[in-house]
C-alpha cells in the first residue's frame, strides 16, 4: 500500500497503481489514443487489466504505433506476424478487429467524422460522475454506445468493454469515493 488512498483495484500492482495515478478516468480527447484504448480493451476481453498494461509497449510496437493509416494496411502477412508475436495477446479474432477498426476509423474520418467528436457526442462532450460507492460493469449508455458501435462494424466492443473503455478514457468518473484522483479528474 502506498500513502495515498487510491481505489482498491489499483493498488494490487505498482503498474495498476502507476495507470491508475496518470491515466484512468483522466478526460481523453486525441482521436487516435482514443480508438488505441478501445483496441486495446477489446484486447482485454477475457484477460486481467494488468496483462495489457504489461504488453502495451509491445502493442504498440506490433501495431505500429497504433497508426491507423498504417493498421488498415496490414495484410495476412501481417496478421501471421502478429500471431508470431509474444509481445502481444495473440488472438486472431481480436487481431483481425483491430485492423478492421483502423479501416472504421479512417472510414470515419474520411466522411468527416472525428472520432473524439462522435465518442463525447454520446455525453454532450462533458465527462459523467459516478457515485464513487458502486461501479456498474455496463449501464444503458454503455449499451447504447456498444450497438452504436457495432453497427458501424467495430468488434469487441460489447457494453461491459465500452463501460470499461468508458471509464479508462474519462467518459465516466469512477474513481471511488475515498480515491485521491476522484476530484482530479
Amino acid at each position: 500500500m502506498s500513502e495515498r488512498t487510491r481505489c482498491r483495484w489499483a493498488d494490487r500492482d505498482p503498474l495498476e497503481a502507476v495507470y491508475h495515478d496518470t491515466e484512468w478516468g483522466v478526460p481523453e480527447r486525441d482521436p487516435r489514443m482514443l480508438w488505441e484504448t478501445l483496441m486495446l480493451e477489446g484486447f482485454q476481453a477475457g484477460l486481467s487489466w494488468t496483462i495489457i498494461l504489461r504488453k502495451r509497449e509491445g502493442f504498440r510496437a506490433a501495431f505500429a504505433g497504433f497508426d491507423p493509416e498504417t493498421v488498415a494496411r496490414f495484410g495476412e502477412a501481417d496478421v501471421a506476424r502478429l500471431m508470431a508475436d509474444p509481445g502481444i495477446v495473440r488472438a486472431r479474432a481480436k487481431i483481425e478487429a483491430t485492423i478492421a477498426g483502423a479501416r472504421i476509423y479512417l472510414a470515419m474520418r474520411d466522411a468527416g467524422e472525428d472520432f473524439a467528436a462522435y465518442v463525447w457526442s454520446f455525453t454532450d462532450g462533458e465527462p459523467l460522475r459516478g457515485d464513487g460507492v458502486h461501479v456498474p460493469a455496463k449501464t444503458e449508455l454503455s449499451e447504447r454506445i456498444s450497438k452504436d458501435l457495432k453497427k458501424r462494424g467495430f468488434k469487441f466492443v460489447g457494453p461491459t468493454i465500452v463501460y470499461a473503455w468508458m471509464q479508462a478514457i474519462g467518459m465516466v468518473n469512477d474513481h471511488a469515493d475515498y480515491c485521491f484522483r476522484r476530484e482530479a479528474v
